[in-house]
């Protein structure tokens, strides 16, 4: 937040904006290989970094250049990112940026069942005409982000009538069923206009309609706010928390109603009633999309509701990686994923880590456990 607001003074921008963007650090965005809700512009933090120097307790590693592009045997570079403090203290980073783009416009848009709206991201993937961000809300994601806004005044109520007797009346949506996309755009006028236009196009093919700025803006800022809604939570009985994942475009749809399944079979098991499981499709690729679980539940009654929840996450976790998801997109390993860690990279790959650690960490001293 500091590094950004510095370079706004100066009319420029990394444009990297992580969920944590408020708390977290530099160092701490390539020690866990972020990504940012923005990367369709700007990049992943792989795409933002031109060269990184970390400490480690043999010495210095970096590469001596500061050059776009280097054919220069394994890039020690992506050595460092997702380390995640094991191998060094990362302590300078050269990093890409931006002027600031002179427009920034939201949009929103409804679809009428989240299949609908995963054909229609993968379509916007395949043309690669993804805006700064775009990410598709399932329908409990919907229907809980309703629940947070607040009650207008006559006239607005009065508009949002019109608005529901249009979408549920008129069009026919099933307002059990319907889903979401929040857009963000970025960049030149002319730039953003022939996007936005392309984007509204390709979604009317899909049955999308158009929602409003607003309830974009609203989408993109809930982001940030989710993290407080969450410790708001436990003043009232409710543990929640997020874990994400990577899949191909061929089985996303599939793992979000697996992994969904999963957890509901589970809550049953446990006799937990009150929950909510929802996901989003929240960053897109030409292979693939990054997609985000939320998983939360009322804890009356129970000695260790921290407990609980890990357990239902980990069953979660084993539903992903049989519907052919990957241990994480950007939350990286750390404590809490590490068993999954050895069948994600093989025998040999946890073997070159461990011999990695081994020269660059003789004795452990950065004995942080992750990984």
């Amino acid at each position: 937040q500091d590094l950004e607001r510095e370079l706004r003074n100066l009319g420029l921008t990394v444009g990297h904006e992580p969920d944590s963007y408020e708390f977290s650090t530099l160092g701490g965005w390539v020690a866990t290989r972020a990504s940012g809700m923005k990367k369709n512009v700007y990049g992943n933090i792989e795409d933002l970094v031109i060269r990184v120097k970390m400490v480690t307790s043999r010495g210095v590693l970096e590469r001596n250049i500061a050059a776009p592009r280097v054919s220069c045997g394994p890039d020690f570079n992506h050595i460092i990112m997702g380390s995640e403090g094991t191998l060094g203290i990362v302590t300078e980073v050269l990093l890409k940026v931006r002027p600031l783009p002179p427009v920034k416009r939201y949009g929103s848009l409804v679809f009428p069942d989240f299949a609908s709206g995963v054909r229609f991201m993968r379509e916007v993937a395949k043309r690669r005409c993804q805006p700064a961000s775009i990410r598709l809300i399932d329908n409990e994601q919907f229907q809980f982000g309703q629940a947070l806004k607040p009650e207008g005044n006559l006239l607005s109520g009065f508009v949002e009538k019109l608005k529901k007797l249009y979408l549920f009346g008129w069009k026919g949506f099933d307002i059990e069923k319907i889903c979401v996309t929040t857009l963000l755009f970025e960049g030149e006028v002319n730039d953003v206009n022939t996007q936005e236009k392309l984007i509204y196009d390709i979604a009317k093919r899909f049955g999308g309609i158009p929602a409003g700025a607003q309830n974009g803006e609203r989408g993109y800022v809930l982001t940030f706010v989710i993290a407080y809604i969450r410790d708001l939570g436990l003043d009232f009985n409710v543990v929640a928390e997020s874990f994400e994942t990577s899949v191909p475009w061929d089985r996303c749809e599939a793992l979000c109603e697996n992994v969904k399944e999963r957890v509901r079979q589970e809550c049953a098991v446990l006799n937990i009633r009150d929950y909510l499981i929802s996901c989003r499709v929240t960053q897109t690729y030409d292979a693939g999309a990054c997609v985000y679980f939320y998983f939360g539940f009322n804890t009356g009654g129970m000695t260790d509701p921290a407990h609980v929840y890990e357990e239902i996450e980990s069953k979660a976790r084993d539903e992903i990686l049989s519907s052919g998801g990957t241990i994480s997109h950007h939350h990286g390993v750390g404590k809490l994923r590490q068993k999954w860690y050895p069948q994600s990279i093989s025998s040999v790959g946890l073997s070159l880590y461990h011999a990695t650690k081994q020269e660059l960490d003789p004795k452990n001293v950065f004995a942080v456990g992750n990984l």
